[in-house]
């Protein structure tokens, strides 16, 4: 049986939980993976979307293919940082149903991070994660 992430909102900092994000996750001992920063790339989709909703899309449906190669579960999710060229309120707004649509409840400590450029000349999103593996 694996065991629970256990989320930490200490009430003297910010409740972060409505930005679907904890303060910090203790995890038992057990086995981690650890997933390179996904953008919105694939085989299929060689070229990122132009707006940064459709890449944000894109980069959720990765890092599920990314939990799904570890039989993990959105729930497994430690930690995430999320890369954001040019990061601002209106940057953040446009990127965030997709990034609260992909978190949801789960809760994962979560860092968002303003970048002056990502990977590719039109990449907007960048997301890497540690997963507790099952």
């Amino acid at each position: 049986m694996s065991q629970p992430i256990t989320r930490i909102n200490p009430p003297q900092l910010f409740d972060s939980t409505a930005n679907h994000h904890s303060q910090g996750s203790v995890v038992e001992a057990g086995k981690l993976a650890f997933f390179s920063g996904q953008v919105a790339w694939s085989p299929t989709q060689p070229a990122a979307p132009a707006s940064l909703a459709d890449q944000a899309r894109m980069v959720t449906a990765n890092l599920q293919v990314c939990l799904d190669s570890v039989g993990a579960t959105r729930d497994d999710i430690v930690m995430a940082r999320i890369y954001i060229v040019d990061l601002s309120p209106d940057r953040l707004e446009e990127a965030f149903p997709a990034l609260g649509e992909f978190f949801g409840s789960t809760h994962p400590s979560l860092t968002g991070i303003g970048v002056q450029a990502l990977a590719g000349p039109d990449l907007q999103i960048e997301i890497e994660m540690v997963v507790r593996v099952p």
